[in-house]
C-alpha cells in the first residue's frame, strides 16, 4: 500500500498537471497523460514486472496528442486564430462553380516591423485577422506572412467588394496603440499605468479580388488576385482593387 507521503506526492502532480493542461494544448495534455500515470505506477506500485502494462495505455495517449498538435498545427495559424494554408486548399476544393478570392496585404508591415519590433507586428497581425474573420460572406484565412485570403462561395463581385471594403475602412479607421515595452503581457489585478510613450499608428490592408467566373481553374484566379492586389499597392495601397475591372 502507498503512504501517506506518496500519496500526497501523487496529488500534488495531479494538481500541477491540470494547472498546465489549462494554460497549454492538445500535446501538453497528452504528454502528462502519459507522464502522470507512469509516476503514480512507480510510486504505488513497485512491481518493475507491471510498468509496461501501466505504459501501454499512456504512450497510446501521448501518441495521438502528437497526431492531434500535427494536424492542428498545419490547418489552424496559432497568432492569429484563423485557419491556415492548408485549410484553404481543402475550402476550395469544396466549393462550387461560382467563387471569389480577394488577396490581403498589411502595407508597409516590413517598415512597422523594423521601427517597433516583432512584438507589435504580431498585434497588428492579430487586429487585421480580427476584423478578417468577420467578414460578410467570406471566411478569412492566414496565407503566410502579412499575407492573407478570404474565400466567398458566390462569384458575385460586387458584394465581395463591398464586403471588403467595409474590413478596409474598419481597419483603417482605428488607430493602432503600440504595446510599449514596460507593459506587462498578461493584464494586472489592478489597472497600472504605463510609463513609456503611447505610440499610436493607423495600419491599412490593400485587396486583389478576382472571381472563378465561367468555370476558371483555382490558380488561374489566385493569380488574378495575385496581380489585382499588386496594382492596389502601385495605386497607393488601401484599397480594394477587382481583377478585370479597375485599370489603375
Amino acid at each position: 500500500p502507498a503512504s501517506a507521503g506518496q500519496v500526497l506526492l501523487l496529488a500534488g502532480a495531479l494538481a500541477a498537471a491540470a494547472a498546465w493542461i489549462r494554460r497549454g494544448g492538445a500535446l501538453e495534455a497528452a504528454l502528462l497523460g502519459a507522464i502522470v500515470p507512469a509516476a503514480s505506477a512507480g510510486l504505488l506500485d513497485a512491481d518493475p514486472r507491471r510498468l509496461p502494462a501501466l505504459l501501454a495505455v499512456p504512450g497510446a495517449v501521448l501518441a495521438v496528442g502528437l497526431v492531434e498538435d500535427v494536424y492542428r498545427l498545419a490547418w489552424h495559424d496559432e497568432l492569429t486564430g484563423l485557419p491556415g494554408r492548408r485549410a484553404f486548399d481543402s475550402a476550395l476544393a469544396e466549393v462550387g462553380r461560382g467563387w471569389a478570392v480577394a488577396m490581403a496585404d498589411v502595407d508597409r508591415f516590413k517598415r512597422f516591423n523594423d521601427r517597433f519590433g516583432h512584438e507589435a507586428g504580431d498585434q497588428v497581425l492579430r487586429l487585421v485577422a480580427s476584423r478578417l474573420a468577420r467578414v460578410r460572406g467570406g471566411r478569412a484565412f492566414r496565407w503566410g506572412g502579412e499575407e492573407f485570403a478570404v474565400l466567398f462561395s458566390s462569384d458575385d463581385l460586387d458584394a465581395a467588394r463591398e464586403a471588403l471594403e467595409e474590413v478596409r475602412h474598419a481597419i483603417a479607421s482605428r488607430p493602432f496603440v503600440v504595446r510599449s515595452a514596460d507593459r506587462p503581457r498578461r493584464r494586472p489585478e489592478r489597472p497600472q499605468p504605463s510609463r513609456g510613450p503611447r505610440r499610436s499608428v493607423r495600419v491599412t490592408v490593400s485587396f486583389g479580388l478576382a472571381g472563378a467566373e465561367r468555370g476558371a481553374a483555382p490558380d488561374v484566379v489566385l493569380r488574378a488576385a495575385d496581380r489585382a492586389l499588386y496594382r492596389a499597392k502601385r495605386a497607393g495601397r488601401n484599397r480594394v482593387v477587382t481583377a478585370g475591372r479597375d485599370r489603375r
